[in-house]
């Protein structure tokens, strides 16, 4: 085993690292440029279609928290290399199905692997590079690289599918997951686990409420919303919420830090980070599949056209960690929240005669706000909960996240199954997506900048403040964003 040093090896240890949050990054997006071809090679309905995309990520958002519990029993480098081996199987799979229902299988499978090797990813860097000034530099990188295959993932499926078909954007995974797990094995020191009692019934019950709530969403449509299984599906994920909160509020062993969310600002960014995914990610679903069916798009002009309004991702991040020292997260996230609402609602307008720049200009405006939003908010829900719940607080909002992403993505799903045409759809969803941010900026005012400037205008004792220079083993702010893109 060599240890992380300067040069190559550090170099090496980062890329064994990143090597799963990009096959996970990419994951979430090329999927969406790929979406039409799918269709038309599987004969795959828009319900079905809504599944493949969904389905990944439901496992994704609903193992997560357990992932990390399960990390911490067994050693987070066994766990990370069991995650890519069974994304790697998965991606497989995805690439050989020979129809609609295998592929859905596969991408549940696909959630699991990546639920494994993400919270682990986070604790073998921090262990990997124990001296903070190095360990910020390395997260720095890492959060770069995530970001930047985030932001290329809709012209890099486009490029794929185009040359290769559909099945390539999942065996681009493959090679990707076998150097990652060659490099973990050579550069990354293991970590041994600790006991660690894990909430198992409070995460079945959560497990039960996104997949009774994805079923009633993207179901609902087809099935009709007064159906039996649907309606079962609606009482039985009001039922298992109930039971969950009921447990959580008086067990010892709980799957969240409630204790987190009685500070605001814990409240603020956990809600901006469900709004934001469920835009975000509602919004890329929705463009990949209009720019195809209703603007008479190839998969790769469909890539291309994506690339200016995903491209923001990693410069906007480099934006606000040159303008985090100058503004309170609470002024970026109102600001930029708002931004995003205003470029957006503007296209609720869209018809046969909206030219594409226009899309263009009012997306990536939005988008160059997502790339200051999401290392903010995870800045903020990192500076409140402190060193010792830096990682479980990272879980969450990861959670909860990804939850957005499902109900986005979902939500969307059913606008688009319901209207007329695709450009009543299309204005519908950016309604939805509007509001959304507009919704997101309100909660970011009210819980996160009112608070801080309370705090501000009253004397707080040392040793119980709450921003990053308080704690100095945290990173600066404006490099959090490894906790997720």
């Amino acid at each position: 085993m060599a240890e992380s040093g300067p040069g190559t090896s550090s170099a090496l240890t980062i890329t064994a690292l990143a090597a799963g949050f990009v096959m996970a990054s990419l994951d979430t997006t090329v999927v969406n440029v790929a979406g039409a071809s799918i269709q038309d090679h599987l004969h795959t309905t828009l319900t079905q279609l809504t599944w493949i995309i969904d389905g990944y990520i439901l496992t994704f958002a609903a193992l997560l928290l357990l992932a990390g519990g399960v990390a911490n029993r067994l050693g987070s480098r066994r766990v990370y290399e069991a995650g890519m081996a069974v994304f790697f199987v998965a991606s497989l799979s995805c690439a050989v199905a020979p129809n609609a229902d295998i592929l859905i299988a596969a991408r549940l499978v696909q959630g699991v692997g990546a639920a494994l090797f993400m919270p682990s990813s986070l604790a073998l860097l921090v262990h990997s590079f124990p001296e903070q000034r190095r360990r910020t530099r390395m997260l720095g990188l890492w959060s770069a690289i995530v970001a930047t295959s985030a932001g290329l993932g809709p012209p890099i499926g486009g490029t794929m599918v185009s040359a290769f078909g559909w099945r390539s954007i999942f065996l681009i995974n493959l090679p990707i997951g076998v150097i990652g797990m060659a490099l973990t094995r050579r550069y990354v020191a293991p970590i041994n686990g600790h006991p660690v009692r894990l909430a198992v019934p409070g995460h079945l019950l959560s497990i039960i409420v996104l997949a009774a709530l994805s079923f009633t969403l993207i179901e609902g449509p087809r099935l009709g919303w007064d159906s039996p299984l649907v309606v079962g599906a609606t009482a039985l994920a009001i039922a298992a919420a109930a039971l969950l909160t009921a447990r959580e509020r008086h067990t010892a062993n709980p799957v969240l830090p409630w204790t987190l969310f009685t500070n605001p600002r814990y409240r603020g960014a956990n809600l901006i980070g469900f709004l934001f995914n469920f835009a975000l990610y509602g919004g890329i679903f929705m463009l990949g599949l209009f720019f195809q069916h209703a603007r008479g798009a190839s998969s790769f002009q469909a890539g291309l056209e994506l690339l200016p309004m995903t491209i923001f991702f990693p410069i906007a991040n480099v934006v606000y960690s040159k303008i985090s020292g100058h503004y309170s997260n609470g002024q970026l996230l109102t600001a930029f929240l708002i931004l995003a609402a205003v470029a957006t609602l503007p296209l609720v307008t869209i018809s046969h005669n909206t030219p594409y720049w226009a899309i263009a200009v009012g997306v990536g405006a939005a988008n160059i706000g997502a790339g200051v939003i999401s290392p903010g908010m995870t800045a903020v829900l990192v500076d409140v909960a402190g060193p010792e719940n830096a990682n479980v607080s990272g879980s969450v909002l990861n959670a909860n996240r990804q939850i957005g992403s499902l109900v986005g993505i979902a939500a969307i799903g059913v606008v688009l199954a319901s209207a007329p045409n695709w450009y009543t759809g299309a204005a519908l969803s950016f309604l939805i997506i509007g509001l959304s941010y507009l919704i997101g900026a309100l909660c970011a005012w009210r819980l996160l900048l009112v608070p801080e400037r309370q705090e501000n205008q009253t004397p707080i004792p040392a040793g119980h403040r709450t921003d990053h220079q308080s704690h100095p083993s945290c990173p600066p702010a404006g490099r959090h964003a490894y906790l997720e893109r």
